[in-house]
């Protein structure tokens, strides 16, 4: 059933107007919908054209008050009539409302604003499993060198994006690296080969790197405590307790070429310290 006036002729900019649409949209939603997106779609070019104009130099012989008037009321007219015809923004506002409406759009908690990301539930149950099956390594690391577990964990998590990320063989096997330790000419075990982002001058790139592999996570522990508690560079951060010291002292020492690495390795540790 339609109203008369409601046609994408009458904009709804006075109380008459809004009236009539909020009638209609008690006896024809559908209808009024559809008004209601033509008009917006009328705003929208309106206010383009106005935009176009504004970024038009107005200072000849003929421009005044009168003339911008009347330029005004030919960009509302155009305005419509492009409406009157469509762009489709009308009518895809109208079909995404549509199916708002009906409930054929998918649930909020079943989609996600950022492709890929993981709900924060599961997130802290693989948080969770992750220092579980990690701590006792962490602790014998930490009586290795006198750093305190969770600044280990915390350190394995990052590197390892909480173990979803870890390094990989050629044949897809894991190197149980969790340290993201490199192989360099000193190392005699097995190489791990892939590409990874290293940062020159504050500038990410991708580069193929060699990293060391090991049989097992316990190994990978104890060969990170071997590296820093045999490093005089290292001597800097053996025995502190404080997080933010300790990942501020691994990024001096040149760790990693991250420039953000102890911002990112502190804000780990924190979460490690919630679940240790």
């Amino acid at each position: 059933m339609a109203i008369p006036g409601t046609d994408i002729g009458s904009l709804a900019a006075d109380s008459q107007s809004l009236d009539k649409l909020r009638l209609q949209a008690k006896q024809a939603p559908d209808q009024a919908l559809k008004a209601a997106a033509q008009q917006f779609e009328t705003v929208f070019l309106n206010m383009m054209l106005k935009s176009m104009r504004d970024a038009t130099p107005q200072d000849g012989a003929l421009d005044s008050e009168q003339t911008k008037m009347f330029t005004g009321m030919l960009d509302q007219q155009l305005a419509q009539n492009m409406s009157a015809r469509g762009i489709g923004l009308a009518d895809l506002m109208v079909k995404q409302l549509s199916r708002t409406h009906s409930g054929s759009a998918p649930a909020p908690a079943a989609t996600s604003a950022v492709p890929g990301a993981v709900p924060s539930a599961y997130q802290g149950d693989v948080q969770q499993a992750f220092v579980d099956r990690m701590k006792a390594p962490a602790e014998q690391a930490s009586r290795s060198t006198g750093i305190p577990a969770h600044l280990i964990l915390g350190q394995a998590a990052l590197e390892s994006g909480w173990g979803k990320r870890e390094i990989r063989m050629a044949d897809g096997s894991n190197s149980h690296n969790l340290f993201g330790i490199k192989a360099g000419k000193d190392w005699n075990g097995k190489v791990a080969e892939v590409t990874t982002t290293e940062y020159h001058n504050g500038v990410a790139s991708k580069q193929v790197e060699r990293f060391r592999a090991y049989g097992s996570y316990a190994e990978s522990f104890q060969d990170y405590a071997n590296l820093l508690s045999g490093n005089p560079r290292y001597a800097g951060v053996i025995g502190q307790g404080d997080a933010r010291m300790f990942a501020q002292g691994l990024q001096q020492a040149g760790y990693a070429t991250d420039p953000r690495y102890a911002d990112k390795l502190a804000g780990v540790i924190g979460s490690v310290s919630a679940r240790a």
